[in-house]
C-alpha cells in the first residue's frame, strides 16, 4: 500500500457493464421542429419572428409579443413603466407611435424621464456630457429645463387636481412646445393617456434649482403613486413592461401591486415583461418574479433598448395586423 492509499486506486475504471439507452427513445429539449430558418431577401416582420428558433430567448421574445397582442386584442390593460434611458437612445418616435395606435394604457415614468422628455419637446436635444460639465460646477443647470418643469409643477399643484406627469404634458402643449410631436408627455396629455411620474427626491438636476419645491414635487409625484395604483388594480389578465428602470419603477410597481391586492382587486393573469440591457436584481424580482408568483406570466429580455424595443414593437404590430 502506498501512502496515498491502495495501489488498486490509480487503475483506471473499466466502463464494461455501462447499460446504454436509446438516443431515438430518450425525450430532448431541442428537435429539428425549433431550429430557426435561414433568411430571404424581402421578407416581413412576421417572416422574420417565424424564423427564429423556439429555444430560450428567442422562444420568450416570441411569448413576449404574442401576450402584448392578446392583451390589445382582449381590450386589457397595459402599462409601460420606463426609466430615462430608452428616451436618451432616441425611442421616443417608436413609443409616440404605440400610444397613437392605443397599445398602451398608460405610462409610469421616473424623475429623470420627464426631464429629457421635455427637453426633447423644447429643443430636440438632450443627455449632457457631465464629465466635462461637472468639474466646473455646471452640470444640470441648464435654466429652461428648470424653469419649464418647475412652472408646471406649480401651474399643477395650484390647481390641485392634476398629478405631474399631466401637468407638464398639458404644459407642453399650452406652450406649443416645437418638438411635442416627439415628446412621451404632450402625446399623453393630447390622448387623455394617464402618465405617472414617480420621483425621487434628490435624484435629478431640477432638484438643485431654487424654484424647486419639494412639497409641491411631492404632492403631484403622491397623485400620480395613487393614479398608477388605479392603472395596475386593473391588470386582470393585463400586461405590465418595465423598459430600462433598474430601481424606482421596480420598486413602485411591487408597492402598488400590494396595495391593490390588499384592497381585493385580482391580478390573476398577470404577464410582466421586463427589458434591460443586463441583468437587474430588482428588476428581476420585482417584476418577473413576485407579481405573478401563482398568478400569471413573467419574462425577461436581455439586450439594448435601441435593438430590442423597436423589434419588439415591430412585432407587435405586425401581429396586431395578421389578427385583425
Amino acid at each position: 500500500m502506498s501512502r496515498n492509499g491502495p495501489s488498486d486506486m490509480w487503475e483506471p475504471l473499466s466502463f464494461e457493464g455501462l447499460q446504454t439507452t436509446s438516443l431515438m427513445d430518450r425525450p430532448s429539449k431541442v428537435t429539428v421542429d425549433d431550429f430557426c430558418k435561414p433568411w430571404q431577401p424581402g421578407g416581413s416582420v412576421s417572416l422574420f419572428m417565424e424564423s427564429l428558433p423556439d429555444i430560450l430567448a428567442a422562444a420568450f421574445f416570441k411569448q413576449a409579443v404574442e401576450a402584448m397582442v392578446r392583451a390589445v386584442r382582449g381590450g386589457r390593460t397595459l402599462i409601460l413603466g420606463m426609466g430615462a434611458h430608452p428616451i436618451k437612445v432616441g425611442l421616443n418616435p417608436v413609443m409616440v407611435d404605440a400610444f397613437r395606435r392605443g397599445i398602451f394604457t398608460g405610462l409610469a415614468l421616473n424623475g429623470a424621464g420627464i426631464i429629457h422628455d421635455v427637453e426633447v419637446a423644447l429643443a430636440g436635444k438632450t443627455s449632457e456630457d457631465v464629465a466635462a460639465h461637472l468639474g466646473h460646477g455646471s452640470f444640470g443647470t441648464a435654466r429652461e429645463t428648470a424653469e419649464f418643469i418647475h412652472g408646471a409643477i406649480a401651474k399643477g399643484h395650484a390647481a390641485g387636481s392634476v398629478g405631474l406627469g399631466q401637468a407638464v404634458g398639458e404644459q407642453l402643449l399650452e406652450i406649443g412646445a416645437p418638438y411635442a410631436h416627439l415628446s412621451l408627455l404632450a402625446t399623453a396629455a393630447r390622448l387623455n393617456m394617464p402618465v405617472t411620474v414617480h420621483v425621487a427626491l434628490g435624484t435629478d438636476i431640477i432638484h438643485m434649482h431654487p424654484a424647486m419645491d419639494g412639497a409641491a414635487v411631492g404632492a403631484l409625484s403622491f397623485r400620480d403613486f395613487q393614479v398608477f395604483a388605479r392603472l395596475v388594480s386593473t391588470l386582470e389578465y393585463g400586461l405590465y413592461l418595465n423598459l430600462g428602470s433598474a430601481v424606482i419603477l421596480p420598486e413602485v410597481f411591487l408597492k402598488a401591486v400590494s396595495v391593490v391586492r390588499n384592497l381585493g382587486y385580482s391580478l390573476e393573469g398577470l404577464t410582466t415583461i421586463n427589458m434591460d440591457f443586463q441583468r437587474q436584481y430588482r428588476s428581476q424580482v420585482n417584476v418577473v418574479e413576485r407579481p405573478t408568483h401563482g398568478a400569471g406570466t413573467g419574462i425577461s429580455l436581455i439586450g439594448h433598448h435601441e435593438i430590442m424595443f423597436p423589434l419588439l414593437m415591430a412585432a407587435v404590430i405586425e401581429g396586431l395586423a395578421k389578427e385583425a
